[in-house]
């Protein structure tokens, strides 16, 4: 992975190309197994920024007199 702080933009698209890689079985054990570990890493850290973003979600409704209220958001998951 790169030194940078990747988003998630960025990481999905080298998840993308590690599967490409292995769905085209050119590669040796080894180098499939680095690419695998890698691809699971790079997973756990999309879920994690998705888990974040969704955090931040917030919905806005109107109460009772009209006013603007934020709620959480509530995945169709919850």
């Amino acid at each position: 992975m790169a030194n940078r702080k990747e988003g998630f933009e960025e990481h999905l698209k080298a998840l993308e190309k590690l599967v490409d890689e292995l769905e085209h079985g050119e590669l040796t054990l080894d180098q499939a197994l680095q690419r695998f570990e890698d691809g699971v890493k790079r997973l756990k850290t999309c879920r994690e920024l998705l888990t974040k973003a969704e955090e931040k979600v917030k919905i806005l409704v109107r109460d009772a007199q009209g006013e603007l209220q934020e709620e959480p958001f509530e995945s169709e998951d919850a």
